[in-house]
């Protein structure tokens, strides 16, 4: 059987980098291909050069035995391929039909709305997708604006769709609703695309798995002669993955105190509605929610970026409500950030110049009125080497690392000051096996030198691995704290969607 879809020896080099060197895929009709790499393995350039928006430097993209050039997305959908991005491609304040309206090409000036909603009613009842055509768009949860993204495709006929990473922003149980689709789609002889870091979801998806490293296509693999080991080895490499235990352990005493905290709406995202919690010194306190509800509003407040609303946070007896940044950071509690390019790093700096920007004040690192350059480089090294950090050449600046290399540079920066309390957004966000692993234990090791920490975490499994307790939020909202040794993913899910335990 011909493939529909062949990429045949695609080159893609940007300056200085060789992001894709003679990457090869096959796409069969009726199947669900994952493809997996570590960060910077060519995933997304790839995916680019298939939705049109970067041209191969050489290579060919052959569709149905011929060879086609595509000079934009549109060339793409024409083609019949599509793709559902990690962040979505949708107007909030317009509705659901006007949004999937957008999408639609050549529409005549006189067209009748009626048969157009009567189509996409149809698809909707087909696939049993419930949602209404006449809501705008930011009053819809994140997945049901994922479903109107898979609409739009289904309503251009794609024939091959790519989803990016899709289950980041899901629930368990709209996860495995998700799933379904996917394999109903695959019955009916549509091929999917599908890019996603969770072992759990490769396995149970996969017909076709190929391995990117380094911007060349390494293995592909057909169900039955793979599984996780198979996969992570050849992902990795030669590469080790950090191995770490997680010990048994008490806690004594409140090192964070949080009552009663109120904050004002952000945007789109949820207040915070009487929250109340305590961290325990040297704990895990795991957040789960889904995307939008509160999370990012909550770090925010802890790390003296928002001020409240009302309520009181104290950390060893001291009321840090109104703290700003700077102030926090005394109080002891640092912070991995949500973005970690756009505040967690200043792009243009050097690496060694970046692992000292909360502490570039410290007489350590100052000669008179000058910086301490002999003590800076040496910081860096001591951290580079501590935290397994790859640099590049000396000077290089800290943009130009992979998203593994500059979580572990904010990392590095952050653990270094010896906080009492660690707030870490979604801290493995975009990161492959060995970079996440990495993250993991540095996390657990601070834990065994009783540093607290707040993980907020979209996945689930990391969750459960590494948290103490988990506290679920929905709206703003505490929805129930659960112990992850005697909870179940579906549990923490009905949570997530504002439901209680029995």
């Amino acid at each position: 059987m011909e493939p529909i879809l062949k990429i045949d020896s695609v080159v893609k080099t940007f300056p200085g980098v060789r992001a894709l060197d003679g990457v090869c895929l096959n796409i069969y009709e009726g199947e669900i291909h994952t493809l997996l790499g570590e960060n910077g393995a060519g995933k997304s350039t790839l995916m680019n050069v298939l939705n049109g928006l970067y041209s191969p430097d050489s290579g060919n993209i052959v569709i149905d035995g011929s060879p086609y050039i595509f000079k934009s997305p549109k060339d793409s959908i024409r083609a019949g391929i599509g793709m559902v991005h990690q962040h979505f491609m949708l107007v909030y304040s317009h509705t659901v039909f006007e949004n999937i309206l957008l999408a639609v090409e050549d529409i005549p000036f006189f067209f009748s709305r009626k048969r157009l909603k009567k189509r996409i009613t149809e698809i909707i009842r087909k696939f049993n997708i419930s949602i209404d055509l006449d809501e705008p768009i930011w009053k819809l949860s994140i997945g049901q604006q994922q479903w109107v993204e898979l609409i739009k495709l289904l309503l251009r006929d794609c024939r091959v769709l790519i989803l990016d990473e899709p289950t980041a922003v899901l629930t368990p149980q709209e996860a495995d609703r998700l799933f379904r689709f996917l394999k109903q789609l695959r019955s009916e002889g549509k091929s999917i695309i599908f890019i996603s870091h969770k072992m759990r979801e490769v396995m149970e998806l996969s017909d076709r798995v190929t391995i990117l490293k380094k911007g060349s296509s390494v293995k592909e693999l057909l169900r039955g002669s793979f599984d996780e080991n198979i996969l992570a080895g050849l992902m990795i490499g030669t590469d080790d993955v950090p191995v770490w235990e997680k010990t048994e352990k008490t806690f004594d005493s409140i090192i964070l105190s949080i009552e009663h905290l109120y904050a004002d709406k952000d945007k789109n995202m949820s207040d915070l509605i009487d929250f109340s919690i305590d961290l325990r010194k040297g704990e895990i306190l795991g957040i789960a929610g889904v995307a939008g509800n509160g999370q990012k509003t909550l770090a925010e407040v802890l790390t003296g970026l928002k001020n409240p609303k009302a309520g009181k946070i104290t950390t060893g007896g001291t009321d840090i409500t109104n703290a700003d940044s700077r102030q926090s950071h005394i109080a002891g509690i640092a912070h991995v950030p949500e973005d970690r390019k756009a505040m967690g790093i200043a792009p243009e700096m050097s690496v060694d110049d970046n692992l000292i920007l909360k502490s570039y004040k410290n007489k350590k690192f100052r000669k008179l009125f000058m910086q301490n350059r002999k003590a800076i480089e040496e910081n860096a090294r001591e951290q580079i080497d501590a935290f397994a950090i790859k640099t590049g050449p000396k000077g290089t600046p800290v943009r130009l690392l992979s998203g593994g290399n500059i979580q572990k540079v904010i990392i590095a920066r952050e653990l270094s000051l010896r906080p009492s309390v660690l707030v870490a957004l979604y801290p493995t966000r975009g990161l492959d096996i060995g970079s996440a692993e990495y993250v993991h234990k540095v996390i657990m090791d601070a834990r065994e030198q009783d540093m607290s920490t707040i993980l907020i975490s979209e996945d689930l499994d990391e969750l459960l691995k590494l948290s103490d307790r988990i506290a679920v939020m929905f709206r703003g909202e505490i929805t129930g704290v659960v112990d992850p040794k005697k909870t179940t993913r579906e549990e923490i899910g009905l949570l997530m969607s504002g439901e209680t335990l029995p």
